[in-house]
């Protein structure tokens, strides 16, 4: 909707919704995988649940929870989302959720690593925001309020740091489910705070090109990602009851 030299985003409310079902399932499978990265017996062993918790994370809770929400923009104007620089935005959170994992779980844990990692995976998920921000292709040029984005990077860090504590100090899955709730709050904070952050100026000389769009690749997108984590988590679950019993 136009207002005065402005464009405004409305935001769809059913896929606003998704967005935060996605990243809460996202962020419970993540803690849940989380669990091998401390048992680890071998490097490789390490490494393989550093890579698939910091997937769960990145790719789920983070970054489908952004793209999902970046379609739930919606403007009174053609929108699509350039697919090599989409594609950026989701292995910028992934591999950041891997190296804040990394180095969280390296070794003892403490406050000061725990600062460390939390920071390096934030400025990544802020990366992976405006790096996704920046696929946008659409007649109109994108504005920043650098304050806001101070503050939506802030917001990631802190999300991060307490994701990383809660990935390396919780075991119960009550006390997963509620951290995973919370989780999901701060991400979608994080995103709206991001999308707060943009003005959208109309500009004729720019034009959307041929790229992902659509709120049925929205749906679609929750879908695939629901499907693949289910699948992880119940695949975790199982092994760690397997585990469980053989130890019994």
């Amino acid at each position: 909707m136009l207002h005065d030299h402005f464009i405004q985003c409305d935001h769809d409310p059913f896929l606003m919704g998704l967005s935060y079902v996605v990243s809460v399932l996202g962020s419970f499978t993540a803690l849940q995988l989380a669990i091998s990265i401390p048992q680890a017996r071998t490097a490789r062993q390490r490494w393989s649940a550093i890579a698939s918790a910091g997937a769960a994370m990145g790719g789920g809770a983070i970054w489908a929870m952004h793209f999902i929400a970046m379609l739930a923009c919606r403007m009174e104007l053609a929108v699509s989302y350039h697919l090599g620089i989409t594609a950026l935005s989701a292995v910028i959170g992934i591999v950041s959720c891997m190296l804040g994992l990394a180095v969280a779980g390296s070794g003892m844990f403490n406050w000061t690593k725990l600062a460390l990692a939390g920071t390096c995976m934030g400025l990544g998920v802020t990366g992976m925001h405006y790096t996704g921000m920046a696929a946008m292709q659409m007649a109109a040029q994108t504005h920043y309020d650098i304050a806001l984005v101070g503050a939506s990077a802030l917001i990631a860090i802190v999300a991060s740091t307490v994701a990383l504590w809660l990935a390396f100090n919780l075991r119960g899955k009550w006390q997963m489910l509620g951290s995973a709730l919370v989780m999901g709050i701060a991400v979608c904070g994080m995103h709206y705070t991001g999308m707060q952050a943009a003005t959208f100026v109309p500009d004729a000389q720019m034009a959307a090109a041929g790229g992902l769009s659509g709120p049925k690749l929205g749906m679609g997108i929750f879908a695939v990602t629901t499907v693949l984590l289910a699948v992880v988590l119940s695949t975790s679950l199982l092994r760690h009851r397997q585990r469980a019993l053989v130890q019994i």
